[in-house]
């Protein structure tokens, strides 16, 4: 007995001094704690979606593109280094942070709790709103406004959810399959407003300008952070003083404007570094 459990104990410390050689090069990365640390290996690597317009494209000649991606190249401006833009999916965005394949993430990646137990969060750089969007020559400015009012949502989505628990109870809310069927109404006039995400709000001004369609108020806001290890603590409180540097000079508001055509949200310029 005594030399079976001998002979486990040399297996198990076997397999786990290889996989500690195994894996020395990626602990060593995961490692890279600060700015130095970043200088030292001669430039910033940041992990992105390019498939979440505007926040996330591919541009013309195959390059990552979008809000997300100007915010990248922004911060590394100001680290006085290259950026090198490693795109991400949903699902892999996180574990190519943990494994250290980027140094951080910029990937629209809301903030919650769930998430909060596995990476550390910046103070927010940009956020998903929830909202009414209506013309602007709308006498909407409030949900009580809308009664009498017919509303689109998209069913069952958050914009639902939100609009129904606060909208009069003479409003006629009118639910649609998807945000697709939902923005067709409104265009054709068969609602008077629409319940919507600040992103294809986005989208439907610049596919109909001549509507002049704006935002009358804000249901939910979902703050996007930049996304770090946990431990990163010195490269967090940079990333934090850069955010705070941006929002105070513009820099971050004429990007957003760029890709939104608004100005940043206050659950963005409200937050403190």
């Amino acid at each position: 007995m005594a030399f079976t459990v001998t002979r486990r104990l040399i297996v198990a410390g076997a397999l786990l001094t290889a996989a500690a050689t195994a894996f020395g090069g990626l602990t060593a990365t995961a490692n890279a704690q600060s700015v130095e640390d970043i200088k030292g290996k001669g430039k910033l690597t940041i992990g992105m979606l390019v498939d979440f317009p505007p926040f996330g494209i591919t541009s013309a000649d195959g390059k990552p593109d979008g809000y997300d991606a100007d915010v990248a190249k922004l911060m590394a401006k100001h680290m006085g280094v290259p950026v090198d833009i490693v795109p991400v999916t949903g699902p892999n965005r996180i574990p190519y942070l943990l494994t250290g394949k980027v140094d951080v993430l910029v990937a629209s990646l809301g903030v919650t709790p769930e998430r909060a137990k596995q990476v550390a969060f910046s103070e927010p750089y940009a956020a998903i709103e929830i909202g009414l969007l209506a013309p602007q020559k709308s006498p909407v400015k409030k949900a009580e406004d809308l009664s009498g009012k017919s509303v689109g949502v998209a069913r069952a989505s958050t914009q639902d959810q939100s609009l129904t628990a606060v909208a009069p109870k003479d409003a006629r809310i009118m639910r649609f399959d998807d945000d697709a069927s939902a923005v067709q109404a409104l265009l054709s006039g068969q609602v008077d407003a629409l319940g919507v995400s600040n992103v294809v709000a986005q989208q439907i001004k610049t596919m109909a300008p001549q509507a002049n369609y704006e935002m009358k108020f804000v249901l939910k806001s979902q703050v996007q952070g930049i996304a770090l290890r946990q431990g990163q603590d010195k490269l967090l409180g940079w990333v934090n003083g850069f955010l705070d540097t941006v929002k105070k000079n513009g820099e971050l508001n004429a990007i957003h404007q760029k890709w939104l055509g608004t100005d940043l949200p206050a659950a963005v310029t409200a937050s403190k570094s």
